[in-house]
């Protein structure tokens, strides 16, 4: 039977890679006019990161129970699994933090 609580997640986990792209590309854009450091390969690093766990879990969106419990057993695919979204959530949100903060600096 298919699993849809797992492809709302795989599929909520790529909305968030493409929302971690598209904040690396409006950063590029605003750094190219502000001359501001390079921070904006973070965010596709991020984006990178993050997708690398939608893939795992669109390779492994069939398995049955038991291949899930087997799953979790092994160090790689923990890593791929959550590791990789994690760290691509945290890389994302230093570098939003990082380039986007003078936002809430400005004052009237």
């Amino acid at each position: 039977m298919f699993d849809w609580t797992g492809a709302f997640g795989t599929l909520g986990m790529a909305s968030i890679a493409v929302t971690l792209f598209v904040m690396g590309t409006l950063s590029q854009r605003l750094g190219r006019v502000t001359k501001a450091p390079l921070y904006y390969i973070g965010f596709y690093v991020a984006a990178a990161l993050v997708g690398l766990g939608v893939i795992a879990r669109i390779i492994h969106l069939n398995d049955d129970v038991t291949a899930g419990a087997e799953l979790h057993e092994r160090a790689l695919w923990i890593l791929l699994y959550n590791g990789g979204p994690v760290a691509g959530i945290t890389t994302g949100l230093f570098f939003a933090w990082r380039y986007w903060s003078w936002l809430l600096a400005e004052r009237s």
